[in-house]
């Protein structure tokens, strides 16, 4: 049994030594990508106008209920401290399609991630068009 331990021992040592440097290198990968969550700071902007995209032939007058949505996002705190309401756009795409109840599109800078929108639909309203009297 003794001879069981000792012999090679070196190798022994050295296969415990790399498994080790193994092992710290795969749990330094692992722990990054939580440490910058971490950092990360999260923000909620309410009462940001959702805007309309149409064509530019279309002549409807849109408009959507509710007007406003809250959006919450997150980044780093470097960012986040000088990120406005007015670099966030929350649009409605209205030139694909015709169905009047339509997901929110959030746009930001590249830096910040989008956490959450309410609500995440909004209904279209298309009001008829007006009568020109002569």
């Amino acid at each position: 049994m003794r001879d069981w331990l000792t012999k090679d021992i070196g190798w022994k040592i050295f296969s415990v030594i790399l498994a080790l440097v193994v092992w710290v290198t795969v749990h330094n990968i692992y722990q990054e990508p939580g440490a910058a969550t971490a950092r990360a700071r999260e923000n909620t902007y309410g009462d940001l106008p959702v805007l309309v995209v149409s064509e530019a032939a279309d002549v409807h007058d849109f408009r959507v209920l509710p007007a406003t949505v809250s959006v919450t996002v997150s980044g780093p705190p470097e960012a986040m401290s000088t990120l406005q309401a007015n670099e966030i756009r929350a649009t409605v795409d209205m030139t694909v399609g015709k169905e009047l109840r339509r997901k929110v599109e959030v746009s930001m800078p590249p830096s910040v991630t989008l956490v959450a929108v309410e609500p995440s639909h909004v209904s279209v309203i298309v009001p008829p068009p007006k009568n020109k009297t002569p």
